[in-house]
């Protein structure tokens, strides 16, 4: 053994030169160096100043007796370093690939069955059956499994300009402040377009085996038997929840106005149990539309069974993208299914029903297979009855309808 001397003198020249240790070898390489001056318990004396592994600086003593076998150009011998995570935990390739086969629309074993297929929900998913991946290595293991991105997309995008635009977007800014202000609910409504049920081509991409992308029908005729779907959408903007009533007939005023009621029996009461007014901000055309007599007249319905009043601001003409439930939440779900062909009802409901957002978002969803007559025309007598009470600002575009009877 070495003198407490001799030893305090290896602890200085160690300290010295430590920062310049910067890589395995040398350390090891230093620490061997030392224990060979020393001799017989120089292994133990290094290891207790260093902390080296006393493996390790023996490897270093072997090292120092064949010179020539050392790489001065590699940090760490080979294999040194952190290994991939399929060394560690083989099985996850065999994982990710069930994962892949099994997440089709129509599988009911897939965790994926409802999500889309990108690298996010991949992540989430693996980590969920315990692997501590990275979207990196996430996209690393697909790239060797052979995945690639693959899908169609279209894109179809209009506008146009009107002299009140602006006029209009200043006001229903300011009374949604004004009904969020009192605490009363505000809606954001529209129909997402019409989708064909069954085989046919989604636009988007998601993950699928090389040159293997998901067979559709070659041709977008409406399948007889399965038909399509309306879904009609509200969206709260306090709580960021959606509701969606997805219709199998005609989007009409009456289906428009029977989506809102369903949500404010089975959220809105809930959400808001004082309320006395509801705010809703939808586009000026369609079935919700602003020249619309058939959506007044149901609202007034609506209003007196109720008893609260109901308060509309329409967007003005070609602005519907800036109506919040577009890029709050239809945007999202046709972000969770695309790529994907909407094979059923049962798809669609639960595609739409799993889409969620970061910040929050969570949207219930249900299946309207009423029947709603189209061309319904409303008379003379019946507009009268409206209880209708426009704007200074606009009123074309800006109303109130309140109840014509009061519990």
């Amino acid at each position: 053994m070495i003198s407490e001397r001799e030893e305090k003198g290896i602890v200085e020249r160690y300290n010295a030169i430590k920062p310049y240790l910067n890589n395995e070898q040398l350390r090891r390489i230093f620490a061997a160096s030392e224990a060979r001056v020393i001799g017989y318990g120089g292994i133990t004396v290094l290891h207790k100043i260093t902390g080296i592994d006393r493996e390790t600086i023996s490897r270093g003593l072997k090292e120092l007796d064949n010179t020539e076998k050392i790489d001065t150009t590699r940090v760490r011998n080979v294999g040194g370093g952190r290994k991939k995570i399929e060394e560690i935990e083989p099985e996850i390739k065999e994982k990710l690939q069930k994962l892949m086969e099994s997440s089709t629309c129509g599988s009911p074993e897939s965790a994926l069955k409802w999500t889309k297929k990108s690298l996010h929900n991949i992540e989430e998913e693996l980590k969920t059956m315990g692997f501590n991946v990275s979207h990196t290595t996430v996209h690393r293991l697909l790239s060797e499994l052979d995945y690639s991105m693959q899908g169609n997309q279209k894109a179809i995008e209009g506008n146009s300009q009107h002299p009140d635009r602006n006029k209009q977007f200043e006001h229903i800014n300011k009374t949604v402040a004004e009904f969020q202000k009192k605490e009363q609910p505000v809606i954001s409504v529209d129909t997402k377009k019409k989708e064909l049920v069954g085989n046919f081509k989604n636009g988007g991409q998601e993950y699928c085996l090389k040159g293997q992308p998901t067979k559709v029908n070659g041709h977008d005729f409406e399948d007889k038997n399965k038909g399509s779907v309306r879904p009609y959408g509200v969206y709260d903007i306090k709580n960021n929840q959606g509701w969606v009533n997805v219709g199998t007939d005609k989007d009409t005023a009456t289906f428009a106005v029977e989506s809102i009621r369903r949500w404010w029996y089975t959220l809105g009461r809930e959400n808001y149990p004082d309320a006395s007014e509801l705010l809703i901000t939808a586009d000026g055309g369609g079935s919700n539309g602003s020249r619309t007599k058939l959506w007044k007249y149901e609202l007034q319905k609506l209003a007196s069974e109720l008893n609260i009043d109901i308060t509309v601001c329409h967007y003005p003409p070609g602005t519907s993208k800036w109506n919040l439930i577009e890029h709050r939440m239809f945007s999202y779900i046709s972000q969770n299914w695309r790529g994907r062909p909407l094979e059923s009802h049962e798809v669609i409901i639960n595609l739409i029903g799993s889409t969620t957002t970061k910040k929050g978002l969570n949207i219930k969803c249900t299946l309207d297979q009423n029947t709603y007559e189209k061309g319904i025309k409303i008379s003379d007598e019946q507009l009268d009855s409206i209880n209708i009470i426009r704007d200074n600002v606009l009123g074309n575009w800006n109303y109130t309808i309140k109840p014509t009877t009061q519990s």
